[in-house]
């Protein structure tokens, strides 16, 4: 696993997603991603990588809605492979299932490339590249977007194929749609604690702990002051904030409470909502 996902670092370890029809969702977490089951029941599945940590809930409400558009939520979730091999080992298994690429990004910091799920979520696999040859310049990150080289990509895996999800795959990262960012950025950095890492001035903000290019992104891209989807439309449901410790997590409460944030304690969750409604759940 990534230095950058274990403690003291705060991060992204789960995302629960709404969706129109859980069996066909399945079928495409399964054949096309390449999860396994960790447990379902008629309305609910539980996908995990190494069969141990859940990743990813797929749930389908009473009463489901397609998803909306222009509101806040998830704009996607990113999945990190352990190596740029396993990277392009998806990218052939993609291309031999015929199944869409709606982007494929160069960031500097990663390789990526970009879906989406039947239901419209958006998903990003991605690689990052070493560490060392990361640019900081006055405490932010130099991130790029240019052309990934896909081709060089899938020669790494010359002769490999995808099975399955590799075993150490993890949320890397989480990007939102956010209503506002100014109100993002006081419940993220100054509740949360999260520091910025770059920012595309009055369009988005990156931010992580320790260092990652980013644990977190939100932006304004579908409109500023936009509402929050219905509770029965596809999208995201919450996504899981990792806190190194209790001690973490009463410190983190507090400051959320004394900032005007609730904090609710539902079915053994402590559960936050950020300004443009996203729920978190805080978990240890």
């Amino acid at each position: 696993m990534s230095n950058f996902h274990k403690s003291p670092n705060i991060y992204a370890n789960h995302v629960a997603l709404k969706v129109m029809d859980l069996n066909r969702s399945l079928e495409f977490y399964q054949k096309i991603m390449g999860f396994k089951v960790l447990e379902i029941d008629e309305k609910r599945a539980i996908l995990t990588a190494n069969g141990v940590n859940p990743i990813l809930t797929i749930e389908q409400p009473e009463n489901v809605k397609r998803k909306e558009l222009r509101r806040t939520g998830l704009y996607h979730y990113a999945l990190l492979l352990p190596s740029r091999k396993d990277l392009g080992k998806f990218i052939k298994h993609l291309r031999d299932t015929q199944y869409p690429i709606i982007g494929a990004s160069y960031h500097g910091i990663s390789e990526a490339i970009y879906l989406q799920d039947i239901d419209d979520n958006g998903i990003e696999v991605y690689a990052d590249t070493p560490v060392s040859t990361w640019r900081w310049k006055n405490s932010f990150l130099e991130m790029v977007t240019k052309p990934l080289d896909i081709r060089d990509v899938m020669a790494e895996a010359e002769g490999e194929t995808w099975e399955e999800i590799p075993e150490d795959t993890i949320i890397g990262h989480i990007h939102l749609h956010v209503s506002d960012l100014e109100e993002a950025e006081k419940f993220y950095v100054d509740a949360l604690g999260f520091d910025i890492v770059t920012k595309v001035p009055n369009q988005a903000t990156f931010i992580s702990t320790g260092g990652y290019h980013h644990h977190i992104a939100f932006n304004i891209w579908n409109g500023k002051d936009i509402p929050p989807p219905s509770e029965n439309s596809v999208g995201m449901k919450y996504f899981s904030l990792k806190l190194p410790d209790q001690k973490t997590r009463h410190d983190i409460i507090d400051k959320l409470n004394g900032l005007g944030y609730e904090v609710k304690f539902e079915d053994g969750n402590f559960i936050v909502k950020d300004p443009a409604h996203n729920a978190i759940f805080l978990v240890i």
